[in-house]
């Protein structure tokens, strides 16, 4: 029987990411529906987002962002033995993604399962890859956060058809002599759960933008400095900040009453919109890649959303 022994603490290898290539503006969108780039740029602050085709699949937006997390991590396939995929886009919930997108990567045999805690859920998924490296479940773990949330859209409501959009982020993590990922501070509002839901299979996904607009703007940021305190970081000292992408106005507004002045805050909604479960990864893998924030950099990670759930950590850059 293999026997992994557990590790010190656990780091973030590498990341990845991947954006379908079909651009859709507000301009697009006012053609279609009662809605202008003013409108929508004042209440979320989006000006374009990327939609898959017809034929590109949640499963394959997660495989092109894993493969260039696992190509830049300098590990094989047969070094990943956990698989772990943050998404609430399913088509259809069996079978899971994990195990499709390890197949795909040809990774063999891997531990392989889903987390859907919706638009907090890679920050979920990349606690249970820190766990498994510690406890020695696991010696190197792939997470993914990945969603076409496109498919689950009226594209007649501009409620909802203005905000979501789709695609993938990933990182590969491994064992460390030192903890580079941060404890974890997670919970939920489930008294809110109704806010943000898709009904049944035959339904679209509806929001209440009112409810969850108040719940992030004044529960969340006791969240972040409590992450931080548990990190045994200042927020002055982070390099960046990397809430979900849900709303621009959201993200200034925990930003300020954070206090993380010298911070890089991740804006990624203007260009790429709200992508839930692969926004926290997508936005990271992208300010990485344009040499906004350093290897060694302490960026402070913020999931949240449908369930009401949120989550997050404080992770050192590679």
């Amino acid at each position: 029987m293999k026997t992994i022994q557990g590790a010190p603490g656990a780091k973030i290898l590498a990341f990845g990411h991947y954006q379908p290539s079909k651009v859709v503006t507000n301009a697009d969108l006012s053609a279609t529906m009662d809605t202008n780039d003013e409108w929508i740029q004042s209440r979320v602050g989006i000006r374009e987002r990327r939609i898959a085709t017809a034929g590109e699949s949640e499963i394959d937006l997660a495989v092109q962002a894993g493969g260039k997390a696992l190509a830049a991590s300098g590990l094989s396939a047969g070094d990943i033995d956990l698989v772990i995929v943050a998404t609430c886009t399913l088509e259809a919930q069996i079978p899971n993604a994990a195990a499709r997108v390890a197949t795909r990567l040809g990774i063999e045999a891997p531990g392989a399962f889903d987390v859907n805690t919706a638009c907090s859920g890679f920050c979920y998924a990349l606690a249970l890859a820190n766990d498994a490296v510690r406890a020695g479940s696991a010696v190197n773990v792939l997470v993914i956060g990945t969603e076409k949330l496109s498919q689950w859209i009226d594209w007649t409501d501009r409620s909802t058809a203005v905000i979501f959009a789709d695609g993938a982020g990933a990182a590969v993590v491994g064992p460390s002599d030192t903890p580079r990922i941060g404890p974890v501070v997670w919970g939920s509002a489930g008294d809110k759960a109704d806010a943000i839901m898709i009904k049944d299979r035959g339904s679209f996904l509806r929001q209440e933008g009112q409810t969850v607009f108040r719940w992030a703007t004044t529960a969340l940021h006791p969240v972040a400095k409590e992450i931080c305190e548990r990190a045994g970081v200042d927020p002055a000292d982070l390099a960046a900040f990397v809430p979900h992408q849900a709303n621009l106005r959201i993200i200034e507004a925990i930003a300020r009453r954070l206090g993380a002045d010298k911070a890089v805050i991740a804006k990624d909604i203007v260009l790429a919109g709200n992508t839930s479960a692969a926004s926290i990864p997508l936005a990271l893998s992208r300010m990485v890649e344009r040499g906004e924030v350093q290897s060694g950099g302490l960026v402070l990670l913020l999931g949240f959303g449908a369930g009401l759930t949120y989550a997050g950590q404080v992770v050192e850059i590679p």
